[in-house]
């Protein structure tokens, strides 16, 4: 009896361990494609070079709302620098929901939509866990996920948000540029 019940609390232990992982940071961006509405997909392959930031949101959810507020500036202010923001909502009714979101916060940037279990595999989020929103990925120029943030994150604090994203972005931003500055001026070196 005794050894039933440690197998059964160490199979409990297992589980959940499982169940708690987080996802690996940083990793290689999978193939992910978004539906945007009048059938036209955006894979995210599309924006390689280029820092983006995809946030996955909920359309109703304020705390979604607020973020795209912050990214919609920052797209505005970043883009020319090499920022492409992204998002894609997730509720189960999204395709009906986002004509009135995209009127009522006009994003410079495309905003679409995905099912649930798509955005679970990309995230490496599992399928037995809440999915706390926004969720926020940072993806640098070589298409790897250097940053992802759950909504319960301290990352998302009301009064941290627009200054946590912007260190992520200008962070990125700079990384790419110094890389690209020392793959020029070794290019110039090996042609001297």
């Amino acid at each position: 009896m005794l050894t039933r019940r440690l197998l059964c609390a160490l199979a409990c232990l297992c589980l959940a361990a499982g169940f708690a992982r987080t996802a690996t940071v940083p990793r290689s961006s999978p193939d992910f494609t978004i539906q945007m509405l009048g059938g036209k997909a955006t894979p995210l392959g599309q924006y390689r070079g280029k820092v983006v930031a995809l946030a996955f949101i909920l359309t109703y959810c304020a705390h979604c709302q607020k973020t795209i507020g912050f990214l919609s500036t920052m797209q505005k202010e970043y883009g020319p620098r090499g920022l492409q923001v992204v998002g894609s909502a997730v509720e189960d009714i999204a395709a009906t929901n986002l004509p009135d979101f995209l009127k009522r916060f006009n994003p410079p940037f495309p905003v679409g939509y995905n099912e649930r279990k798509p955005v679970l595999d990309y995230l490496q989020h599992p399928e037995m866990l809440p999915l706390l929103m926004p969720q926020l990925v940072f993806i640098d120029r070589q298409g790897t996920i250097r940053a992802q943030y759950a909504g319960d994150d301290k990352f998302f604090g009301d009064d941290q948000q627009e200054k946590n994203i912007r260190a992520q972005i200008e962070s990125l931003l700079k990384e790419s540029a110094a890389d690209k500055k020392h793959t020029t001026t070794t290019a110039h070196k090996k042609a001297s």
